[in-house]
């Protein structure tokens, strides 16, 4: 059997289709992405006969029923929903929703003396030989007739018969050849994704969410629109909680639901530590509940796939259907979502900037989910979310093969105690040798965004450090507030000193949190320069640096801040030296944190 099967049709019988759901586009309810003047190119090719690429769609596989008999699936519309919404946009005068989640008209005007399309403006109103939305002559009630008589009325100068022609061309576009290719039900999804890139010159990778935001738009059954519209407008507005009002607004029928009324918290949340895509929510959701890895295995449970026999079975579905919306409600519980924030800002994660990795979040979070719903305390949830945010940041074990990996290690803590999982990861990846030539050696890096560095500064919130050189400043303070770090080593001086690149000036181990007032007070001196005038203004009084008024202070805040002791005597020619002792202190600040958790 082909594998796919390829037809011509046309644009007006697309959006027949569509219109009576025999194929679904599963995003016409999502933001439309494309702007107004893509629509108006696609018009023109159309216009002009040039083609616009094939449709794709795929039939859902055949499902078994209890009774013995087949349900056949509708087809789903994988690739080109973007060009159908801009025709239904266009020519059927089909409302779509911008990024805010409003609902507008996409306007497209045709001038018929240039056979010019544009983007409906003011200027084209107030012009007679604009037809101002091309929309009112593809209307069932569009007399041509009429619309010659009063155009040439207005515009004498057109010549009627020209006009005809020019309206007829134009009428036709919905008439235009379609390339349609038909993939077969019995597919799976690796080999649909593989279709999809090579027949994309351009190697368009389709995600395997997509895929399941499309299974789980179609199957209006098993409640999948509420499902899809949950995971959608949740991971919407917990990036833009403003637009609330107008998802209320634009989409009645969903905010009379159970699910609207589980996600409506968010209007009033602000928190930017965590902000899941609907990918995100898609993968924590499937992770917990489903013990599993790859999402293309829950495209085929939601088509109602026996692995065992290969085939297709109602029950299957509806059980998956089943499975899934109660993961994706405990995702989006106000309950769970800010109790597990409350988790990661305790191990002091407190900002976006933190949290590197959405890998590691979204674990942490399916963590979190299945450990709740397996009943354990909450000093034991808080205990193991804490310590596997920070072992699979320090082992950067989602890195790759983040889907083989999320299903082995969800399996494990379904299967054994967390405190044993943890505790096994510890001895056989948290070794000393680990932390004193690995981690050291992970350090070894001048990017200030590395999730290292990040761990360094999460230890010294954890331990509410005050900021170098201040007595009153604490690090936390300087995060929430957006400052900076600055070189312990000024940048200037070592660059006058030979050490030119910015790999060697920026390393991380020569950052430090600290009040711009201290930086600038620094400005370009050495260490052994800048740190004298501090230990004399203590004996003296006199503060130009900092605000620490006593030695014991001030011993503390460079412990705090991981500055070796040798620090008064330290020169440019001491910077290798310099970094290879704060590199040590900083792994054993963050070795100590980890044990504290």
């Amino acid at each position: 059997m082909s594998n796919y099967n390829v037809n011509n049709s046309t644009v007006n019988a697309l959006i027949s289709w569509i219109e009576e759901d025999i194929v679904a586009i599963p995003e016409i309810q999502r933001p439309f992405v494309w702007n107004a003047t893509k629509v108006r190119d696609l018009l023109d090719s159309l216009y002009k006969d040039y083609p616009i690429g094939y449709i794709i769609t795929w039939q859902n596989p055949d499902a078994r029923l209890k009774d013995g008999s087949i349900s056949h699936g509708k087809r789903i519309l994988i690739d080109g929903q973007q060009r159908v919404t801009a025709l239904m946009a266009a020519i059927s005068g089909a409302e779509v929703l911008n990024k805010k989640y409003k609902k507008k008209r996409i306007k497209i005007a045709f001038h018929p003396e240039s056979e010019k399309f544009e983007v409906q403006n003011s200027a084209i109103l107030k012009n007679k030989k604009w037809i101002p939305d091309i929309a009112e002559i593809f209307s069932t009630s569009f007399s041509q007739f009429q619309f010659i008589t009063d155009y040439c009325s207005k515009n004498p100068d057109m010549n009627p018969d020209e006009l005809n022609k020019t309206l007829q061309r134009l009428i036709n576009i919905k008439h235009s050849t379609l390339g349609i290719i038909e993939l077969n039900h019995t597919l799976d999804i690796e080999t649909v994704t593989e279709i999809f890139i090579r027949i994309n010159s351009a190697g368009v990778s389709l995600s395997q969410a997509d895929f399941v935001m499309s299974k789980v738009s179609v199957n209006t059954a098993h409640e999948g629109p509420t499902i899809r519209k949950t995971i959608d407008y949740f991971s919407h507005l917990i990036e833009n909680p403003g637009t609330f009002e107008n998802i209320k607004t634009n989409d009645k029928e969903f905010s009379n639901t159970y699910a609207f009324n589980k996600i409506k918290w968010i209007k009033d949340y602000k928190s930017n530590i965590y902000q899941p895509s609907y990918s995100d929510v898609l993968r924590v959701a499937y992770t917990f509940k489903f013990l599993r890895g790859p999402l293309s295995n829950l495209v085929s449970l939601l088509s109602g796939r026996d692995f065992a026999t290969r085939e297709y079975k109602e029950e299957i579905t509806e059980r998956s259907f089943e499975e899934l919306k109660d993961g994706v409600m405990k995702f989006v519980d106000e309950t769970n979502y800010k109790r597990f924030i409350m988790i990661i800002k305790s191990a002091g994660m407190i900002d976006k900037k933190l949290a590197r990795s959405i890998s590691v979040l979204n674990f942490c979070y399916a963590l979190y989910l299945l450990l709740r719903e397996q009943g354990y305390s909450a000093s034991e949830i808080n205990n193991a979310v804490r310590k596997w945010l920070i072992i699979s940041t320090l082992t950067e074990r989602y890195s790759s093969s983040i889907e083989s990996r999320f299903a082995a290690d969800i399996n494990r803590f379904a299967k054994e105690n967390p405190r044993d999982v943890i505790r096994s990861i510890e001895n056989g990846e948290l070794s000393d040798a680990f932390w004193e030539n690995t981690f050291i050696e992970n350090l070894e890096t001048s990017t200030v965004n590395s999730p290292f560095f990040n761990l360094y500064v999460m230890s010294q919130i954890y331990d509410n450090d005050y900021a170098f050189l201040s007595k009153s400043i604490r690090v936390q303070q300087l995060i929430e507030e957006r400052g900076d770090v600055h070189h312990v080593f000024p940048k200037k001086y070592l660059q006058n000193n030979g050490f030119n690149h910015r790999s060697i000036y920026n390393q991380i181990a020569n950052y430090v949190y600290t009040e711009q007032t201290v930086n600038l007070s620094v400005t370009n001196r050495p260490p052994s320069q800048y740190m004298k005038v501090v230990k004399d203004q203590i004996e003296n009084n006199d503060y130009t640096i900092g605000e620490i008024n006593d030695k014991d202070a001030l011993k503390e805040n460079l412990e705090m801040n991981c500055i070796p002791a040798s620090i008064y005597e330290m020169k440019a020619e001491d910077y290798n030296e310099f970094l290879k002792k704060r590199r040590y202190l900083m792994m054993e600040k963050i070795r100590t944190y980890y044990r504290k958790l």
